[in-house]
């Protein structure tokens, strides 16, 4: 339950860090859609970057060579 309090607070945060960064009100439909066009695309590269560092940690060797 402590995982997801986090990962939630995370994206909260993300997003009032993308309404402040914007300067969006969200009052109107048009910056409403410009906000989750935002959100959406960062929670993508959020995504691909999960992806990309798990896929170099699998590559990695872990473990001690025999000499």
């Amino acid at each position: 339950m402590k995982i997801i309090s986090i990962i939630l607070i995370f994206l909260l945060i993300g997003a009032f860090y993308i309404i402040s960064e914007n300067n969006l009100h969200l009052k109107e439909q048009e910056e409403l859609n410009q906000f989750v066009s935002i959100y959406v695309s960062w929670i993508a590269s959020l995504y691909e970057n999960s992806v990309s560092i798990t896929g170099n940690m699998i590559k990695m060797k872990w473990l001690p060579e025999n000499q």
